[in-house]
């Protein structure tokens, strides 16, 4: 009996002994930093709206209809002339066509794919059957394809004034 006291008694000081600072002590937690290139006026990728998002509102608005909005999504295409359309992926089968407003800057050829941010304004246009093929002549679709275009075409349309494109 008495060696059970004598072990737990030592147990015991050893146990209140021990440095509890360990858990006091906040953890700390690396967070990788996020790189953008960007163009356009400067923008802060904080509060943009993820596609899906941005898609629910493009759903509700008629022609004519627009918002000021930072989106964040991926690129499906982009005007492979210059750099100066591109089209996002709002997910579900929709996307946004993106232009820059007054012509005032362009973005590299070859970001499809890329995760970005845009802001600027948002609106929905009818697009004429005109614009459209000239649109599928930038992009590099073949003359079968762009002679189908036949209609004009309710499009989601985005004006950047600045966009950041993830690296």
């Amino acid at each position: 009996m008495k060696n059970v006291l004598v072990v737990l008694t030592c147990f015991l000081l050893l146990n209140a002994c021990k440095d509890k600072t360990k858990d006091e002590t906040p953890t700390e937690i690396e967070v990788a930093k996020v790189e953008y290139q960007a163009y356009g006026n400067e923008i802060i990728p904080d509060d943009a709206i993820e596609a899906a998002s941005m898609a629910t509102h493009y759903k509700t608005m008629a022609v004519g209809d627009s918002i000021n909005s930072k989106i964040r999504a991926k690129v499906k295409e982009v005007c492979q002339a210059k750099g100066c359309w591109m089209t996002l992926d709002l997910e579900e089968g929709d996307e946004v066509m993106v232009k820059f407003k007054d012509y005032g800057f362009f973005v590299p050829k070859d970001i499809a794919g890329k995760d970005i941010i845009i802001n600027g304004k948002a609106y929905v246009k009818e697009v004429s059957v005109d614009e459209q093929r000239h649109y599928a002549e930038d992009a590099g679709k073949g003359s079968e394809e762009i002679a189908a275009i036949t209609l004009p075409k309710k499009t989601y349309s985005f004006e950047a004034d600045g966009v950041l494109i993830k690296q």
